[in-house]
């Protein structure tokens, strides 16, 4: 069956959005370029995977939700993702498109960070929005990422001043609650030099929505900076999702990503990092279970610039059902990035016979010395590992479960931040049952 793939909305819609919000001049015509791409430009075409019938422009896009007071006032399940209240929680809740809670400790603002909603930074710092919004990830890289640019509906500001640690996790939890939502969240976070700051996301869904997700973060890693990022993704099966995250890396600086790639539904997930500075570091651990009839497309790449510059991938993911998964790991080592080392491992566990996994690693050199190398393997569940738990009186689902824990937990138990590592395991225990 063919899907519309017309925009519903249109540049006056789009211009009358910018109105509404009051947005600066720069921001409209910002807007405004992407509506137009977003009628000419190409749909992207991720490896192996064809999207032409995933629903990405049919949707509600004024969608909104109630702001309330105190934690106790938001739903148990997004409670649970927050813990317990105290003086060091830092937290967005944004529900649907709306802020809806927030609690930013006078400690953190006191150092100059700016923990807010990307439609409060926009009005109060708009010259910092303004210098990095859509650099990362451009207007015109294809339809969607045009589409993203006219629709911003929601999203989250991070910026950390030059020398600043920030030695407390700053969280975002993004919840999507109307049926046939449209939620285009962008997050952008700054890191100045010599500064420091870990941020965890989570993604998730109401079990009966369905909704389309276009989402893009651009994560900014001065020089001597280090960002750790975290997030769990944990969309329903109804959600359509479109996941750009973005990292710019400048001398001697650090971004860690940690991701739980959780979804339900058909995802496509690009994870790109470039390192300009010489001494730059990236570090991609990547862990998916997929389950269903979803199929999933995953793009972890790098590209070194900078002398000296190092980075490591390593995805593991599980494929239940009838779910299938293309893995594509690219490591680009530009000419003049001597010195640079680039590694990335895929492995990909097959749980029955109609899942399906494809792990793709690719090494493009175009410098001599520097070292690089990569590993893949896609297989089925060991018949023998299964029948020896089994002979110990474990049933058939516990075994697999048990060999599910053990192919996951060189990823999981080298995640550097403890409450995305301990979200993890819990999803992954709800999605293998």
């Amino acid at each position: 069956m063919s899907l519309d793939t017309k925009n519903q909305y249109d540049a006056a819609y789009v211009s009358e959005l910018s109105k509404k919000n009051n947005e600066p001049s720069w921001l409209t015509d910002l807007r405004d370029r992407g509506i137009q791409g977003a009628e000419t430009l190409p749909l992207p075409k991720p490896e192996k995977t064809k999207i032409d019938n995933w629903n990405f422009t049919q949707f509600n896009h004024d969608i909104k939700s109630a702001t309330v007071s105190s934690l106790s006032e938001l739903p148990t399940d997004i409670q649970g993702l927050i813990g317990e209240e105290n003086e060091s929680t830092n937290v967005l809740v944004h529900r649907d498109t709306t802020l809806s809670y927030s609690n930013v400790s006078k400690t953190i603002q006191d150092k100059g960070v700016i923990f807010t909603s990307l439609a409060e930074a926009v009005q109060n710092h708009g010259e910092l929005v303004q210098k990095y919004l859509m650099d990362g990830v451009k207007v015109d890289e294809n339809k969607l990422t045009a589409l993203h640019a006219a629709l911003m509906n929601g999203g989250t500001f991070l910026y950390v001043p030059k020398n600043v640690e920030v030695d407390v996790p700053l969280q975002a939890i993004y919840s999507i609650e109307t049926d046939g939502a449209g939620l285009f969240n962008h997050v952008i976070i700054v890191a100045e030099a010599n500064s420091s700051v870990t941020y965890i996301e989570n993604y998730t869904s109401n079990a009966d929505t369905s909704a389309v997700a276009n989402i893009i973060a651009e994560v900014y890693a001065g020089d001597n900076a280090r960002v750790l990022f975290g997030a769990v993704d944990t969309f329903g099966k109804d959600v359509t999702a479109l996941i750009y995250r973005r990292g710019i890396v400048s001398r001697d600086g650090r971004i860690e990503w940690a991701l739980g790639q959780m979804n339900d539904g058909n995802t496509i997930s690009d994870n790109t990092i470039h390192l300009h500075g010489d001494g730059s570091h990236t570090d991609t651990k990547t862990v998916t279970v997929g389950r269903g009839e979803q199929k999933q497309n995953f793009t972890s790449q790098v590209f070194h610039y900078g002398k000296n510059s190092d980075s490591n991938i390593l995805n593991h993911g599980v494929m239940k059902d009838s779910a299938s998964s293309i893995y594509n790991g690219i490591t680009k080592i530009e000419h003049g990035a001597q010195k640079a080392n680039g590694e990335q491992t895929q492995r990909v566990l097959m749980l029955s016979e109609k899942a399906r996994g494809d792990a793709n690693p690719i090494l493009l050199i175009d410098e001599d010395d520097v070292t690089a190398g990569h590993a893949a393997s896609v297989g089925r569940v060991d018949e023998m590992q299964l029948y020896y738990l089994m002979s110990r009186g474990i049933s058939k689902n516990d075994a697999e479960r048990l060999i599910i824990r053990g192919f996951l937990a060189p990823v999981v138990k080298e995640l550097a931040i403890d409450s995305v590592r301990e979200r993890l395991v819990e999803v992954i225990e709800r999605k293998v049952k």
